[in-house]
C-alpha cells in the first residue's frame, strides 16, 4: 500500500496518530528511552582510562551505570573514575590475579557485576612476518588474547553466581575481518578474540550471559595515531589529521572516520537490554569499509 506524503497540519497530526489509530509509542517503553539504559547496572571496563574505554565509561555512567575502571594508567583512571562517580583499580589484564581482583572490587562495591567491557589491548610489533620476534608476539598475546580470556573467565564466574545473567563485550578489530589492516601479531590476537567470544557465548547462554564483540576501524585513538606517526615519519601528526586521512580512504562514508564515541555507543547497545537477544555477534563499527568497496561502483551505479 502506498501512502501519499502530506504537509504538516491536520494530515501530519493524523500521520502521527498512526495508521492503526493507536497513536505514537508511549515514552514509558524502554525501546524509546534515550537515557538511563543501564540504570543500576554495574560495569567493569578494562583499558578504561583513555580512548575508547574512557568514552565508554562516561557513556555508561551517563546512562545510569556504576562503573569500575581497570587500567595501568593510574592517574588518568583515578581522575576519570572520580569524575563519573565510579571506582578505579590498577589492573594488568595479562595477570589473571589482577583481573580477578578487579571483578572482586565491583562485587565488594555493589554486590554484583552485570557488564564487562573487555577492552584493554596494545598495538604490538610491526614489520615483516619473516622478521617477527616471537617474544614480542608472546608479550602482545599475553594482553590482547590472554587478557580477554581472564576477563571472560572471572566475569562469568561472578555473573553465574549472581544468577541474573549479564553482558560481556570484547573489543576485536576490523583487522580480524580483513587482512592487511594491522600488524601480524595484532591481527592474530583480534581473530582469537572473535573465536573465544563465540565459544564462550555457546557455553554461557544457558546462564543468561551474552558474549559479543565490537570491532572498531580507523578510530584515531592513541594507538592508531602512533602507528600513523611512525609510518609517515611525522611524530607531530595530530588525531584530526589521521581522522581526515581515514575519512578519505578508509570508509564508505566519505569525509568521516569513526570516533571513540561511535564505538562507545555500539558497546552501550550491546550492554543494554535492547540487545537482549543478541549473543555470539560481532558488531563492526567501520563505516562499511570491510563490507564493500565504492571505488568501482560508479561503473555500474553512476
Amino acid at each position: 500500500m502506498m501512502v501519499q506524503a502530506q504537509s504538516r497540519g491536520s494530515g501530519w497530526a493524523r500521520a502521527q496518530t498512526g495508521l492503526n489509530g493507536l497513536g505514537p509509542p508511549q515514552a514509558t517503553s524502554h525501546f524509546y528511552t534515550v537515557k538511563n539504559r543501564l540504570t543500576g547496572k554495574v560495569a567493569l571496563i578494562t583499558g578504561g582510562a583513555r580512548g575508547i574505554g574512557a568514552a565508554t565509561a562516561k557513556l555508561f555512567a551517563g546512562n545510569g551505570a556504576h562503573v569500575v575502571i581497570a587500567d595501568i594508567l593510574d592517574e588518568l583512571g583515578t581522575t576519570l573514575a572520580d569524575s563519573i562517580g565510579g571506582r578505579y583499580v590498577h589492573c594488568d589484564v595479562a595477570k589473571e590475579a589482577d583481573m580477578e581482583s578487579a571483578v572482586q572490587l565491583a562485587l565488594m562495591w555493589k554486590g554484583h557485576l552485570d557488564i564487562l567491557f573487555n577492552n584493554a589491548g596494545i598495538g604490538g610489533p610491526t614489520g615483516s612476518i619473516t622478521n617477527l620476534k616471537m617474544d614480542h608476539m608472546t608479550a602482545l598475546l599475553a594482553i590482547n588474547m590472554n587478557g580477554i580470556v581472564h576477563g571472560i573467565k572471572h566475569a562469568a564466574r561472578a555473573m553465574i553466581k549472581g544468577g541474573k545473567g549479564g553482558s560481556i563485550i570484547c573489543t576485536s578489530s576490523s583487522a580480524a575481518i580483513m587482512g592487511g589492516l594491522a600488524s601480524h601479531a595484532y591481527t592474530l590476537s583480534k581473530e582469537a578474540v572473535l573465536g573465544i567470544a563465540r565459544s564462550s557465548a555457546c557455553e554461557l547462554g544457558i546462564h543468561g550471559i551474552r558474549v559479543n564483540c565490537v570491532s572498531p576501524h580507523g578510530v584515531p585513538t592513541e594507538m592508531l595515531v602512533s602507528a600513523y606517526q611512525t609510518f609517515l615519519g611525522k611524530m607531530d601528526l595530530s588525531p584530526e589529521e589521521v581522522s581526515k586521512t581515514v575519512g578519505k580512504k578508509g570508509s564508505l562514508l566519505r569525509g568521516r572516520s569513526g570516533s571513540v564515541e561511535d564505538v562507545a555507543h555500539a558497546a552501550l547497545f550491546l550492554a543494554s537490554d535492547d540487545a537482549g537477544f543478541i549473543t555470539a555477534h560481532n558488531l563492526v563499527v567501520d563505516g562499511g569499509y570491510t563490507s564493500g568497496c565504492s571505488q568501482m561502483s560508479h561503473i555500474y551505479q553512476g
